[in-house]
């Protein structure tokens, strides 16, 4: 069964953006999308995602910054996936919480896959 919650993509690189929104919709997943935290967390204002897609560089409000943000919000956990070109030994903050990590390019099976472990039942 796909879940009827959205998977929230945020990522300021709109190819990214695109190719993963149309990937998850092809698999029958409903996508909503933010080009950066702010924006997300707006957005969180009017959707309930079953899984976060985060970037982990964007301009004005950054990954890291957004899950700090976030986990302070009312709202029920969600699991979050950051997506990151970022170097996983010297450019990831120390105690990041986060459920997992994809690095970019990644796969897209393995996209799949990892948002497949989310999706409710």
């Amino acid at each position: 069964m796909i879940a009827k919650q959205p998977v929230l993509i945020i990522d300021d690189d709109e190819a990214i953006q695109e190719f993963v929104k149309m990937a998850l919709k092809n698999e029958g997943y409903a996508v909503a999308t933010a080009s950066d935290g702010a924006i997300a967390l707006d957005t969180l204002q009017t959707i309930e995602p079953f899984l976060i897609l985060l970037d982990m560089f964007m301009p004005n409000m950054d990954g890291p910054t957004f899950i700090e943000a976030f986990r302070r919000m009312p709202l029920p956990p969600v699991p979050i996936i950051m997506l990151t070109a970022a170097n996983l030994h010297s450019d990831l903050p120390p105690g990041l919480a986060v459920d997992g990590i994809l690095e970019k390019p990644f796969n897209l099976d393995d996209l799949l896959a990892l948002v497949e472990n989310f999706a409710p039942q």
